[in-house]
């Protein structure tokens, strides 16, 4: 039940552990709508064509830079994308040199621009060796792409065929399976205690698939991985409320315009950047456990990814329904922003 006695949080400046900032355009919109609350960030790579070598994420990272509005303070944490044409001394010279923080898996087909991912995994394994030799997280989007596979089932079948057998193999390998959507994905990661974490999206935490599909097809709910059942969004919930080091925040957020999104064949992808402090509140809220916010947005990413919690701090207060755009505007078109379907009564104020 709700604490009616906290009507103020003050947290560490929280960081995102999963973020699509897009390029171009697209980029200079909606960073702003990140930095604004967040410090860093782990950049996924999915551009077209994709950052695949240290020389790409640098120059990637320089436009991020770049197209951060003066005064706002924000340090990206670039990722590279994993083919199976990855050379393993660049990815030891991209994580020496500070360039990349992560690598990022895409099994080939799983979402938005992952084309060039993974189809053989027995290719990749001296990058993944490389890897667990200095340290360097593997993030992954743990979906198998098989038309056999119901998309419902894909994660628990990516966990079973995939990650299981690729974690025995390289068992030093720190990996973070990067928004996890069922139960199954909960109960793999507490019992795997050692090198295993994994992300939870605010969208996650919210919707479950009736919301995207009863009374009408919501394509604004549209994401990958696809939101699953209710019981599932209960066990992530549960999951991030609890304090286990090894769950904190991802968002997935993911801006597509209005016009890629309304289509035939619309994209994946929920924008949540702008919101995502006020929704998590108002999750944490409900479940009587707004004390345990910090340790999930904040404390629990840089525990495993080895580096120090944000010194700075933000002030979340609860009042009167915030007021949110339904949608941004960019250089290439509106992206609406993710609606819980609920009112939020926290807002960032300090």
């Amino acid at each position: 039940m709700p604490d009616k006695n906290l009507t103020s949080l003050t947290i560490r400046r929280p960081d995102d552990w999963h973020l699509h900032l897009r390029d171009g355009a697209m980029l200079r919109a909606v960073l702003p709508e990140t930095a604004r609350h967040f410090a860093r960030a782990i950049v996924m790579p999915n551009l077209v064509p994709p950052v695949v070598t240290a020389a790409q994420a640098a120059a990637y990272r320089d436009r991020i830079m770049a197209a951060l509005p003066e005064g706002m303070d924000f340090t990206p944490l670039m990722t590279l994308y994993l083919t199976e044409a990855t050379d393993p001394a660049d990815v030891r010279a991209a994580h020496a040199a500070g360039i990349a923080t992560a690598v990022k898996l895409y099994p080939a087909g799983a979402t938005t621009n992952s084309a060039s991912g993974v189809r053989d995994f027995e290719k990749v394994r001296p990058v993944l060796e490389a890897m667990a030799e200095i340290g360097m997280p593997l993030c992954v989007h743990g979906e198998v792409t098989h038309h056999d596979i119901d998309i419902f089932d894909r994660e628990a079948v990516f966990i079973d065929k995939i990650l299981n057998p690729l974690r025995k193999k390289v068992p030093d390998l720190k990996v973070v399976m990067e928004h996890i959507t069922t139960q199954d994905a909960v109960d793999y990661v507490r019992d795997n205690p050692k090198n295993l974490a994994a992300t939870i999206t605010t969208h996650h935490l919210i919707i479950n698939r009736n919301h995207i599909l009863a009374g009408g097809i919501k394509p604004h709910f549209y994401c990958l991985p696809v939101a699953k059942r209710e019981t599932h969004r209960i066990a992530l919930v549960q999951a991030a409320v609890s304090g286990d080091k090894r769950f904190f925040l991802g968002t997935d957020s993911a801006p597509h315009t209005d016009d890629a999104k309304l289509q035939s064949c619309g994209c994946a992808g929920i924008f949540t950047a702008t919101n995502t402090m006020s929704c998590l509140a108002e999750v944490f809220d409900v479940a009587g456990a707004l004390r345990k916010l910090e340790a999930f947005t904040s404390l629990n990413g840089p525990l495993f990814y080895g580096l120090p919690p944000n010194e700075a701090t933000i002030t979340l207060t609860k009042g009167d329904p915030v007021p949110y755009p339904d949608r941004i505007n960019t250089g290439d078109g509106p992206v609406t922003l993710f609606n819980p379907g609920f009112d939020l009564h926290w807002r960032v104020t300090g």
